[in-house]
């Protein structure tokens, strides 16, 4: 048990000291200043793997919130019902196992060559974590043609947080920094 809880706390650390890059990519050929208006491409959230322990319509509701939050505090505003809007936008949540091994010293030497050296012998110990990252990742695609003008993904360790209030928090500072570089400069 205490060995469980040792690993738990090493992967919160772990995920606490990793620098997360978000990832962005656009076409600089598009004038993102004639871009006003915006509306989901239908589905509006696809999940990879579809899988009914991650797809969720809460999930997809903060996600859905989050984004139209950030996209209104761009400049984008929603496309009036029946009118094409100039961005479709499209987000995917992705969950994939990852693996990391993690090596843990044990006894060894102390002392020194004026006193010797006195202890139990050194040995290693290897194990493999295996712990859950989701990556979110928001396409929007020209409303006129289709094709993709700007994307913008990061990804995070998972959290097996109950509270929905953590949830949200974390959906929503993940769609900031995704969008963090939109429209780009």
């Amino acid at each position: 048990m205490l060995r469980r809880i040792a690993l738990l706390a090493f992967a919160v650390l772990l995920g606490g000291c990793q620098t997360n890059q978000v990832n962005h990519d656009f076409d600089a050929s598009r004038d993102f200043g004639a871009y006003r208006s915006w509306a989901w491409k239908d589905p509006a959230l696809q999940y990879r793997p579809d899988d009914p322990r991650i797809k969720s319509d809460l999930t997809e509701q903060r996600i859905r919130q989050a984004v139209a939050d950030q996209l209104d505090q761009r400049g984008l505003r929603p496309a009036a019902p029946g009118a094409k809007a100039d961005v479709n936008v499209q987000a995917y949540l992705i969950v994939e196992d990852r693996q990391q091994q993690v090596t843990t010293n044990y006894g060894g030497a102390w002392g020194g060559p004026w006193n010797g050296y006195w202890g139990a012998p050194m040995y290693n110990e290897t194990r493999n974590i295996t712990y859950k990252v989701a990556t979110l990742q928001i396409d929007l695609l020209d409303g006129k043609d289709g094709k993709l003008v700007w994307r913008g993904s990061d990804e995070q360790m998972m959290s097996s947080s109950p509270n929905p209030q953590d949830r949200s928090a974390a959906i929503r500072a993940t769609v900031t920094k995704v969008l963090s570089n939109y429209p780009p400069r």
